[in-house]
């Protein structure tokens, strides 16, 4: 595996390069107060990239526009946009399949694009989606999800402040499309602290979802 950095009027990020001819494409992204360095990222983008993946890990338009600080819900679409550009730009790259993703609001802005625009991606890796803010289970971020309509892996810590997993187990049959759950034992929100490493297991469960897809197309 070899890395690359990317950095055009759309897109800033790093490229990992597989060994041989990519057999798809993967581009995940941050959350509210991180950017595309982030642990969790370098690891499922190597991961991916030793799995036969070109995998891109990018920061979303907020963190390009600022080093640090959240982003403005005002602007969401915005970023929105931005995750769109790097599918195109990784669309460029590969004849592949391709999966989008990323952690936490990172995650949950493409899970909205792929709810807004059907086809921006085969299958999603959602990381520590932000199901409610903590403590308020009232406040589900669900609405899209019924509008979902491709295959997604939720990795999620068993002690995530923004949902339980019986919240999540919950949750994602909003779906209607293959769903897996991953449990990320003894993590929080940052699946980067996690006693194990998890991406081995989200890029198995995400090649499972991509050849169950072939096989039912």
């Amino acid at each position: 595996m070899t890395t690359e950095a990317l950095d055009d009027d759309s897109v800033h990020g790093v490229l990992h390069h597989p060994d041989g001819a990519p057999r798809g494409a993967v581009a995940l992204t941050h959350g509210a107060g991180g950017n595309c360095d982030a642990a969790i990222l370098r690891q499922l983008c190597g991961a991916f990239a030793d799995a036969g993946f070109l995998a891109l890990r990018f920061d979303l338009p907020f963190r390009r526009r600022r080093p640090k600080g959240p982003p403005q819900p005002s602007r969401a679409a915005e970023d929105r946009a931005g995750i769109a550009a790097a599918a195109e730009a990784m669309r460029a790259r590969t004849v592949g399949r391709l999966v989008l993703g990323g952690v936490s609001y990172g995650g949950r802005q493409t899970s909205m694009l792929a709810a807004e625009r059907p086809g921006v991606a085969d299958a999603l890796v959602l990381l520590s989606y932000p199901l409610h803010p903590p403590g308020k289970p009232e406040k589900a971020r669900t609405e899209h999800l019924p509008a979902l309509a491709v295959p997604a892996v939720f990795a999620h810590g068993d002690r995530d402040p923004f949902g339980t997993l019986d919240e999540m187990r919950d949750a994602v049959p909003l779906i209607p499309a293959p769903v897996v759950l991953l449990p990320v034992t003894g993590a929080a929100h940052d699946l980067g602290k996690s006693r194990t490493d998890p991406a081995p297991s989200i890029v198995h469960a995400v090649s499972g979802l991509l050849s169950d897809t072939v096989s039912r197309a």
